[in-house]
């Protein structure tokens, strides 16, 4: 069985992979296409998660998640212009996300951090991050499939082909 570590590292390498595969099916402008006047474009989330993922991860273990110099309202304006600085702000996010990670070990899982003054343990926090990245990569793919189309490349079994996957696994 897997240590909570290695399943941790697994599950934040496949949201930040469900993302770059988002990506590489979008042309530069639809990573800019905000569906609706009230929405957020994949820019802008990948602009939200650069922001959470520098402040809570950026001396994780022994400062406030929520760092004074993080300007939140403005990780939900239009900043980002270009593919190249979207992706430069998807890598230094996850970067400073698996940086803090080596960091992390079997001995200070339930020392106690703080997040916006509030108390959690090490693993709680994880497991609050892990929640909340999965939840944008979901927005983006979902924006990215809205946007392809018919022409989207599933990123898990494609629809009406469960049997097939499942005959492919071994299974019955």
């Amino acid at each position: 069985m897997p240590s909570y570590l290695a399943s941790i590292l697994q599950q934040f390498n496949y949201y930040k992979s469900l993302g770059e595969k988002t990506f590489e099916q979008l042309d530069d402008s639809q990573l800019f296409k905000q569906p609706h006047s009230d929405s957020n474009s994949i820019a802008i989330i990948v602009n939200h998660m650069w922001g959470n993922m520098l402040s809570r991860w950026t001396d994780f273990l022994t400062t406030d998640g929520e760092k004074p110099w993080r300007e939140r309202d403005k990780e939900f304006e239009d900043i980002i212009k270009t593919r190249d600085e979207l992706m430069a702000r998807w890598a230094e996010g996850w970067d400073c996300v698996f940086h803090a990670l080596e960091q992390v070990n079997d001995n200070n899982l339930s020392a106690s951090i703080t997040i916006r003054n509030q108390n959690l343990t090490v693993t709680e926090a994880i497991n609050r991050q892990l929640a909340h990245y999965a939840y944008h990569v979901g927005q983006i793919v979902y924006i990215g499939h809205l946007l392809k189309g018919d022409q989207w490349q599933s990123l898990s079994i494609p629809k009406n082909k469960s049997k097939d996957f499942n005959e492919k696994m071994g299974m019955k």
